[in-house]
């Protein structure tokens, strides 16, 4: 639309010229003075230039106000449109017929060269378009390069990362029974009465360092699982009151002085959850409030309902919390905070307690709350849709 109107100015702009110009050089004829026909050669010099800037059309309206204007000024009898000599009328259609030929020629040449120019124009345009398109299919090719060595760089990191968990799962599978076999004689041994003081502690020593031997290979097993997405869950309706009381009596077995203090009413909600997976994310949260947490002082286990079809868990101790330095990897696997002794943890606990929940749907987090140790939040799906007691 824009272009179509500045075509008619322009357009515009050429007529008027074709006016003014014959216009212009008859003045400056008439100021001058000329003798004989010289000023013919003006005239046509005048209509090929129009033709030739502004096309045929505007040239034979040059050539036409030239005819008039060269009658009235130029032929006798002057300032009349009349001629009385023939022969100025031959000279006179003489001039405008080759006046028209000339524009016509310079015309046609100029539409020659602007069609030249616009194919010069459309093969630019179509050579940056090429360039273009080349540079585009280039870039395409080098993309697919790095896209097929980067799917190659990750599969080879997947396969290396599966033989690795394999690897791993097969070799704490082939621990289990050499530990088994430690753990089961030297528990035997410390059943005989008849046993030295000093053997005694040396073989409670060898069951102990067994039992920890036994925990670490479970949870690597664990771990290994839940990377590999190898964890099954046998889920069902479990009421989260009995969940909990089971561990509390196992941490109790192991710290009969600990009290965990929670609301047995509030625990009377029903979750979708595998029995043996929920008591071992409890019994790894509780058994960490009880490394953390000072001798005489309680853990707390808070429940609430906070979103709907999810209950929500919080595990309280009262020890020093955890240091801000290890607050984005806690979840992570063998990271042990230095707020307690590192010697009755493996590293892996918490990051075995974030895979389970995750596996349940739910979501783990550590809270900030001010007065308190370590806050650890987690939320389970509810069976059904009950609530939890007000």
């Amino acid at each position: 639309m824009v272009d179509r109107r500045i075509q008619r100015i322009a357009e515009t702009g050429y007529f008027a010229l074709a006016v003014l110009t014959p216009v212009a050089l008859t003045a400056g004829l008439l100021q001058v003075g000329v003798q004989g026909l010289e000023y013919v050669f003006l005239y046509m010099a005048l209509v090929a230039a129009i033709a030739v800037f502004a096309g045929l059309s505007p040239s034979l309206v040059t050539a036409a106000v030239s005819f008039l204007l060269v009658d009235y000024y130029f032929v006798q009898p002057l300032h009349t449109l009349t001629i009385a000599d023939r022969q100025d009328v031959v000279n006179l259609l003489t001039f405008f017929g080759t006046a028209g030929v000339v524009g016509v020629l310079a015309s046609v040449r100029r539409r020659a060269l602007l069609r030249a120019e616009a194919l010069t124009r459309q093969l630019a345009d179509a050579n940056t378009e090429l360039m273009r398109l080349n540079r585009e299919q280039a870039e395409a090719a080098q993309f697919e390069i790095r896209l097929a060595r980067t799917e190659q760089q990750v599969k080879t990191l997947q396969e290396s990362e599966q033989s690795r968990q394999e690897m791993l799962a097969d070799v704490s599978h082939d621990l289990r029974t050499p530990i088994g076999t430690i753990l089961t004689a030297s528990t035997n041994l410390l059943d005989d009465a008849s046993l030295a003081p000093q053997t005694r502690g040396r073989l409670e020593t060898i069951a102990n360092e067994a039992r920890r031997l036994n925990a670490l290979v479970s949870d690597t097993l664990d771990v290994a699982r839940i990377e590999a997405d190898a964890l099954r869950l046998e889920l069902e309706p479990t009421q989260l009151a009995d969940a909990i009381i089971a561990a509390v009596e196992r941490l109790q077995r192991r710290s009969p002085e600990r009290e965990v203090e929670w609301d047995a009413a509030a625990g009377q909600v029903m979750v979708l959850a595998d029995w043996t997976r929920l008591g071992q994310i409890f019994d790894n949260l509780l058994g960490n409030a009880d490394r953390f947490g000072p001798p005489g002082t309680p853990i707390a286990v808070e429940l609430s309902q906070e979103e709907p079809a999810l209950v929500t868990v919080r595990v309280v101790d009262s020890g020093p919390g955890v240091p801000a330095a290890y607050r984005d990897g806690l979840f992570e696997r063998f990271v042990r905070t230095p707020r307690g002794d590192p010697g009755q943890s493996t590293g892996l606990g918490l990051a075995i307690v974030k895979g389970l929940v995750e596996a349940h749907a739910g979501t783990i987090a550590l809270e900030d709350r001010e007065g308190t140790g370590a806050v650890f939040r987690f939320t389970l799906p509810l069976a059904s849709a009950e609530a939890l007691p007000a």
